[in-house]
């Protein structure tokens, strides 16, 4: 869809009278002789295969059902738009002309949309079949009657008729949200996210993670055994420093700057005129800084060494990392690997054995880096308008934190659902729900997951080992008189031993991902 299209355009009123038949006959020229085909005077069934816009004609291919049974099919011009699928019953009248006469489809485009099928605030997306010049209208704007068919929901399939502005090429895609059921709000392409692109990016980049305390751990023994230069050596100590622990968690100030610098909003923190305060602290642009010191370091002969060299910087490798990495994790192509679930597995990389330490290091904060950006597409991904028209926002992150000699990490997903009011004089209704997922001893693995809407907050827990589901079942009572205390109306709280139901709740718009392919 063209970026100027972004107004509301009404849908023109149905018409209560049928076609009349001349509005349905159209005169055709093919483009080769019918060579015997059809007698002057004969009619035949036939249906359009496809449709190419051309300056003054549309081009379109016909399939012919002949009185034998025999199908042909025979190019052709016409001055009409006929979309693909379109029956027509042709009659010949002479050996490269033909009458149509439109059967039963185009004219029962829709021209309002009921509003169970697609409410206030849904979202619709649909494919042009169609666009062709009217008559200016009384603002003197030229105005192109669009013919597009429905993908999306439960009108899928259907066509829709519309105005527009501006002509759109046959074959590209629209999104548009449902103001009433004559109303569309055009979405320009800079407002919609490509899922596709978003889950060919995951599947990269999932399939390169690994676990951040894989990287953390060898770090700190080469810092403890003075095997860095000055430079990688600040560097390193620096991003190990501000790791918090889970004691410093408990503090709001605390966690807010820890979430602020897990990496996740590091191309926020890019465009912010605060960046040169909030760049040191973050985790990603701390683990970019190390790739680009460790790249100068690696031996001539290394497979990994680039001729990039020191001349790198944060800006350039936030660029061309995706293809470093290909070159850094082997070159692995993706496999089918399904959107992230949550939390991210605790994935460990595999070495050759034979590699130097630099570049086992390199290696490793390279796969870092990955996850950090699964956890960013993930948020990406999640991120959307769904059908009940409900505007779904996802923060994915991951906070790596320090536990006695090592290193363990706390994943977080923040979900805000937002529903549009039901009435006039409502207010939107807004559903948080927050899960968590830790290792800590001597609890072991735990998830949680929590919601609160309209000042009601429930949470659900799960424990791996049975001693920690019971220790967390006794101090539940403690914790529903705190959110008393707080405020809040407290629903179920419960803890139980295993793993969470696994699944996404929500999933990228496959719809989207089969009209690309």
């Amino acid at each position: 869809m063209t970026s100027e299209i972004g107004a509301t355009r009404p849908l023109p009123p149905t018409s209560s009278r049928p076609p009349s038949s001349a509005a349905a006959e159209l005169a055709i020229k093919l483009l080769q002789p019918l060579q015997g085909l059809l007698a002057t005077g004969e009619q035949v069934q036939a249906e359009v295969i496809t449709l190419r816009e051309q300056q003054q004609s549309f081009q379109v291919l016909l399939k012919m059902t002949l009185a034998n049974g025999r199908q042909a099919t025979l190019p052709a011009t016409s001055n009409q738009p006929l979309p693909e699928g379109t029956r027509l019953t042709l009659t010949a009248v002479s050996e490269q002309r033909l009458s149509a006469t439109l059967q039963a489809g185009l004219d029962t485009a829709l021209t309002r949309l009921n509003s169970q099928a697609a409410p206030t605030g849904s979202l619709l997306q649909a494919r042009v079949i169609s666009s062709e010049l009217q008559a200016a209208g009384k603002s003197g704007q030229n105005l192109y009657r669009v013919l597009a068919s429905l993908l999306t929901g439960q009108l899928a399939g259907q066509q829709i008729k519309l105005d527009s502005p501006q002509p759109l090429p046959i074959g590209s895609l629209l999104s548009a949200r449902v103001i009433d059921s004559q109303t569309l709000q055009f979405l320009p392409p800079s407002a919609q996210l490509d899922s596709l692109e978003i889950q060919q990016q995951l599947n990269q980049q999932q399939s390169r993670q690994t676990s951040l305390e894989a990287l953390l751990k060898p770090l700190s023994d080469l810092i403890s055994g003075n095997k860095l230069t000055p430079e990688l050596q600040k560097t390193a100590s620096q991003l190990l420093n501000q790791l918090p622990d889970f004691k410093q968690l408990q503090n709001p100030e605390h966690l807010s700057k820890a979430m602020a610098g897990s990496g996740s909003f590091f191309e926020a923190h890019l465009l912010s005129p605060n960046a040169q305060q909030s760049l040191p602290q973050d985790l990603k642009g701390n683990l970019l800084r190390l790739i680009a010191q460790l790249l100068p370091q690696l031996p001539a002969g290394s497979p990994l060494s680039s001729p990039l060299g020191a001349s790198l910087n944060v800006n350039l490798l936030t660029q061309a990392l995706p293809t470093l990495l290909r070159g850094m994790l082997g070159g692995a192509a993706p496999g089918k690997a399904s959107t992230a679930g949550f939390p991210l597995p605790a994935r460990l990389l595999t070495q050759g054995g034979e590699d130097a330490d630099l570049e086992a290091l390199l290696k490793l904060a390279a796969a870092a880096v990955s996850r950090l950006q699964t956890h960013q597409l993930s948020s990406l991904g999640q991120s959307q308008t769904l059908a009940d028209g409900s505007q779904l926002t996802t923060w994915q992150m991951e906070i790596p934190l320090r536990q006695a000699e090592g290193f363990t990490s706390l994943q977080v997903k923040i979900e805000q659902e937002q529903s549009p009011a039901q009435q006039k004089n409502s207010q939107p209704q807004t559903l948080w729900r927050v899960d968590l997922a830790f290792n800590l001893e001597p609890l072991g693995a735990l998830q949680v997951q929590a919601q609160l809407l309209r000042g009601c907050f429930s949470s659900q827990l799960w424990a791996e080992r049975a001693s920690t589901a019971q220790l967390a079942n006794a101090e539940l009572p403690w914790l529903r008189e705190r959110l008393n205390a707080a405020g809040f109306s407290v629903g179920e709280l419960a803890c139980q031993q295993g793993v969470p139901p696994q699944g996404p709740r929500t999933q990228l718009q496959q719809r989207w991902i089969d009209e690309k392919a």
